[in-house]
Parts: structure tokens; C-alpha cells; sequence
């Protein structure tokens, strides 16, 4: 194996890595001039956490500016500001990029397939007036079968989607079958960003990690059926479980300002004998035959919201996550409410 200088770099050489940040600081440290991130993604807790920053107060008085000009009222102002502050937010971080910036559906949209379709298609309006073209646009969308129902008309019309609160197979061969440009299976849940007691380390992360063997199953199920969407790790707490997931062998992984420091802070020399390797045959699950053969798409996605019924714990999780990022939605209102004197 060649040698790299730190960790951020070996990780780098083996799967494409993406900035899981709205801060443009956090880009510009870890790029040079001859390497970039490919996307920035972000969702409604990203945005809070750069909203109630003082730093940006700026982007969100510039938000609420342009949404009172715009001659709406009311609670419609708010919901606005939102939109045009997560666009402002994104565009700052667009030109240490070489792919796509990403910007969150509402989660109080997640199972509404006609409201999810109405959000995305005004955040990528917005993106465009904001001189950032529908190309370099991703809509990360809660992975509920109302949701992927929506992605697949997405697609159809030119929006790339990416699925998200994403906790079982089943839900990325829906996204698959929607034909969403990425998945991002979490792997850990989002709740222990905010618990960390939650967090627990494994010694043998890649093998045995729950999170693993999703993310391993979702790889070796996309291998078996051919399919085109890319398979993104999202939710990963620490650089450890960055590089057990090279092993993995996903497309992307995004990847907080922590992990990122902590990546380049370590020098290569750090991996240990026992670390997975990139391609370990043994790393990875076979693909269930029975999902590869469901079209979970048919009658409104019938099929995942039943599997999704006896999964209690993708069940739990999808919910969980759906309620932080809500509550993350609703502390930036009050924010942008506090600016449009609106409380």
C-alpha cells in the first residue's frame, strides 16, 4: 500500500469523500489546490447549528430580507427564510466543491408524497436563482414510502435525490428501484450526535458494528442487481469508524468537521495490522433474493411501508430521526421569527 501522509488523505484515496457541513471554514482547511470535496451535505440540524452561529447572522438577516420583499406574510415568511437561509448557507461552501450541494426536505413533508415533490422543486428554484444550476443540486429526502414514491417522480424530471434516514436494506433497494442518484444509510443513529452516551465502540468496528452490516448487505445487494445509485454512509461519529467503512466499500462518505480533524490529525502510521483493508473479501454479507425480487415501488410503495412494519428498529430509528430533525427545523423558525419580529 502506498504511503499517505495522514488519514484524511489514505481515506480519500480509497472512496470519494464529501463535507457533511455548512461551514465554508471546515471546506477550506481540508482542501488544496488540487483537492476538493465532491459534495456538501447538510439537513435541518446542520442548519440550525450554522443559523444560531454569530458569525452567519449576516445570511440570516439577508434571508429574512429577501422574503419580506417578496410580499408574503405571516408564517408562509418564515418557511421562506428557511428555504432561501439553508440556499444562502450552501452557497458558501459551493466553491470548494466539484459536485453537488445538498439541501434536506421537511420533515414534516416525509409523508406527504405531493409536499415533498413542492419542497424540492422550490429549494432547486432557489438554488438556480442563487446562480447554483439544478446540476450541481441533490434533494436528500427522508427514505419513508411516501418519500421514495416522490424521489422516483424527482428523477423523472430532472431533480437528483438523495435517500436519507436510512436504517435498512429494504429502503435502499426502494431508492434504488426510484432510481435516486444516492443513499445514505446512517451509520450510527442520529440521536447519538445529540446523546453521546448512546455511542458505543466496537473493537472490531467494520465486523461488528450494526451500522456495518447494513451498509455491508446495501453494497452487496446494489453489486448483485447493478445498480447505478451511489451508496453515501452518513452519521459517522468518529474517524475509526471512517476507516472500517473504506472497507465497505461504499461510493462516498460524508464527513463531519470532527471526523474530518481527526482524519487529518493522524498520521497513517496509525492503522493498525488488525485495521480492515480496502476490498477484504471477508468484510460484507450476500444479497437477500427476496428484496432484490420485491418491487417495493408498486401500489405507493406498499411493499416498504410493510417491511418497514416488522423492522421495529429501522421502524424506531427513521422515526427518531424524523423528530430531531424536526425539532432542529422549528429552533431555526424561532430564529428567523425572533429576526422578522415576528414572536
Amino acid at each position: 500500500m502506498a504511503a499517505h501522509a495522514n488519514l484524511l488523505t489514505y481515506v480519500r484515496s480509497q472512496v470519494t469523500v464529501d463535507v457533511d457541513s455548512m461551514d465554508p471554514a471546515v471546506a477550506a482547511r481540508h482542501t488544496t489546490e488540487t483537492v476538493k470535496f465532491c459534495d456538501m451535505t447538510s439537513n435541518q440540524a446542520i442548519v440550525y447549528s450554522e443559523a444560531a452561529k454569530q458569525e452567519r447572522a449576516s445570511l440570516l438577516k439577508a434571508a429574512c430580507a429577501q422574503t419580506q420583499a417578496s410580499g408574503v406574510d405571516g408564517e408562509q415568511q418564515v418557511t421562506n427564510a428557511l428555504d432561501i437561509l439553508t440556499v444562502l448557507l450552501a452557497k458558501e461552501v459551493y466553491p470548494y466543491l466539484t459536485g453537488r450541494v445538498h439541501a434536506q426536505t421537511s420533515p414534516s413533508a416525509a409523508y406527504n408524497t405531493e409536499e415533498t415533490i413542492a419542497h424540492a422543486k422550490r429549494l432547486v428554484a432557489l438554488f438556480e436563482a442563487n446562480g447554483i444550476p439544478k446540476s450541481r443540486v441533490c434533494i436528500k429526502i427522508p427514505a419513508t414510502p411516501e418519500s421514495i414514491v416522490a424521489c422516483q417522480y424527482l428523477e423523472k424530471i430532472g431533480i437528483s435525490t438523495l435517500a436519507t434516514c436510512l436504517f435498512a436494506a429494504t429502503q435502499a433497494v426502494a431508492a434504488s428501484q426510484a432510481g435516486c442518484l444516492y443513499v445514505a444509510p446512517y451509520f450510527n443513529e442520529l440521536r447519538v450526535h445529540f446523546q453521546h452516551e448512546l455511542w458505543k465502540e466496537y473493537k472490531d468496528t467494520a465486523n461488528e458494528h450494526p451500522g456495518a452490516r447494513v451498509i455491508a448487505s446495501i453494497v452487496n445487494v446494489y453489486k448483485s442487481i447493478g445498480s447505478k445509485t451511489l451508496v453515501m454512509p452518513a452519521s459517522i461519529v468518529t474517524s475509526t469508524e471512517a476507516v472500517a467503512l473504506v472497507s465497505l466499500h461504499p461510493d462516498h462518505l460524508t464527513l463531519s468537521a470532527a471526523v474530518l480533524d481527526q482524519l487529518a490529525a493522524t498520521d497513517q502510521t496509525a492503522l493498525t495490522p488488525n485495521d480492515p483493508k480496502p476490498h477484504h473479501p471477508e468484510v460484507g454479507l450476500s444479497a437477500d433474493s427476496s428484496i432484490i425480487e420485491t418491487d417495493f415501488l408498486a401500489n405507493g410503495a406498499d411493499a416498504l411501508r410493510a417491511a418497514l412494519s416488522v423492522d421495529a428498529e429501522a421502524t424506531r430509528k427513521l422515526a427518531d430521526a424524523l423528530k430531531i430533525f424536526d425539532e432542529m427545523e422549528q429552533k431555526t423558525k424561532e430564529l428567523i421569527r425572533k429576526e422578522l419580529n415576528l414572536v
